[in-house]
């Protein structure tokens, strides 16, 4: 799907989300309620994960923490956590662990808040985090404020770009059939890496609007980002299954 909708639900509002933040005098708080509630589910999360971690704050960023929240966001609920208190030979695993953790967690469960999805994430302190808007949950008050931009969207350069990518995944799927499971493997996760670092370079250069991760946020908000990401098992399972 790309739709004129898509591109539309990228636009500036005129304040935070009102069913997420209140204001209290001149800027913006988290409903009480809602940030309860937030607490539960990340300690939930936390229980969840098995492991002994030091939390150092349980933050929210993503659109619902900006002015560019529409009917597509999410809690994008972060578990941040200093990785440097494992032991350098294990951190690695650990990041593994949180990451198959986290997707089993937001698999496994459907929990939403004004009908707007909760995700949830470890994150190592010590990684570049791009938001201009970060609220600590835990401690209740803005790591970083976010401010009203007036934001210009190239309209036709983002349907061009997303669609390329479109064409992209659509063609990787078309082209892995014939080849054996690891090449599949290593093709597919040669294009999750190339749109990583696709999306990464427009946050540093560009910020959250950048084209780059407007693209990636298109691509999720229809469907292809997690295409990708299911291509991997269901390749596996077509290749492992035995027809009649």
């Amino acid at each position: 799907m790309m739709d004129a909708e898509l591109i539309k639900s990228f636009k500036i509002q005129d304040n935070l989300n009102p069913k997420v933040w209140e204001k209290d005098g001149d800027e913006f708080k988290m409903n009480t309620q809602v940030r309860e509630r937030l607490l539960e589910i990340a300690y939930q999360f936390i229980d969840f994960l098995g492991v002994d971690i030091v939390v150092t704050d349980i933050i929210l960023t993503g659109s619902l923490s900006n002015y560019n929240w529409s009917k597509y966001s999410d809690f994008d609920l972060h578990i941040v956590a200093d990785f440097n208190q494992y032991p350098e030979n294990q951190i690695e695993l650990y990041e593994k662990l949180f990451n198959l953790k986290k997707m089993i967690f937001n698999q496994q469960h459907d929990i939403t808040i004004f009908n707007y999805e909760v995700e949830l994430y470890v994150q190592d302190e010590t990684a570049t985090h791009f938001s201009s808007g970060v609220y600590s949950v835990l401690f209740n008050e803005w790591s970083n404020e976010p401010k009203k931009e007036d934001v210009s969207i190239d309209k036709e350069l983002l349907q061009q770009k997303s669609k390329q990518w479109m064409n992209i995944i659509d063609d990787l799927i078309d082209s892995i059939q014939d080849d054996d499971v690891e090449t599949a493997k290593e093709l597919i996760q040669k294009y999750k890496d190339k749109l990583k670092k696709y999306r990464t370079c427009g946050l540093e250069k560009g910020g959250e609007f950048s084209n780059e991760n407007l693209v990636f946020k298109i691509l999720r908000r229809n469907g292809y980002i997690e295409k990708l990401h299911n291509l991997s098992s269901k390749i596996i399972d077509d290749k492992l299954s035995m027809k009649q």
